[in-house]
């Protein structure tokens, strides 16, 4: 661990920037199966979903930004390349021939809620470790993408 601002010990930093590391990898996951899906629907729904797609893909970004600067910033590093990825993450693989636009409305929405279960989890690491401010983050991460899977869950009832 590198020095950092924060107060909180060594250890409780160490648990959060692990946790912080898990998440990023479901982010970078999650970002490039956003990336397909709006590349590749088809379908009635196209005109709506195909830019609803990108919107979820911009946000996801910025919260794995965040994530990962969040995990320097405590004194640990941002492990992000395609292949820690790809060893780490625990979002189910996109079906690769999946094109119909509700198809992939079910596909997200069952990736996206992976990712909030395991967002909430790391924001319980960070509450244990008394790190406000990742709590707060994460917390914004869990309220923006639970809307985004209500979003995808209205489109298929």
């Amino acid at each position: 661990m590198y020095k950092s601002p924060s107060s909180l010990a060594e250890n409780a930093r160490a648990q959060i920037v692990e946790s912080l590391n898990a998440r990023l990898a479901d982010g970078l996951d999650l970002h490039s199966q956003i990336k397909v899906a709006h590349w590749n629907v088809k379908g009635p729904q196209f005109a709506a979903l195909h830019p609803l797609f990108e919107t979820f893909a911009v946000a996801l970004a910025g919260f794995n930004d965040e994530i990962a600067e969040r995990a320097v910033t405590l004194g640990g590093r941002a492990y992000g390349t395609a292949r820690h990825v790809a060893k780490v993450s625990k979002i189910p693989e996109y079906p690769a021939e999946a094109s119909r636009d509700l198809d992939h409305v079910r596909h997200l929405a069952e990736r996206f809620e992976r990712y909030l279960e395991g967002a909430r989890e790391s924001r319980e690491v960070a509450d244990k470790q008394r790190d406000a401010d990742t709590v707060d983050l994460l917390t914004r991460v869990v309220e923006e993408f639970e809307k985004h899977d209500w979003f995808l869950r209205a489109s298929l009832e």
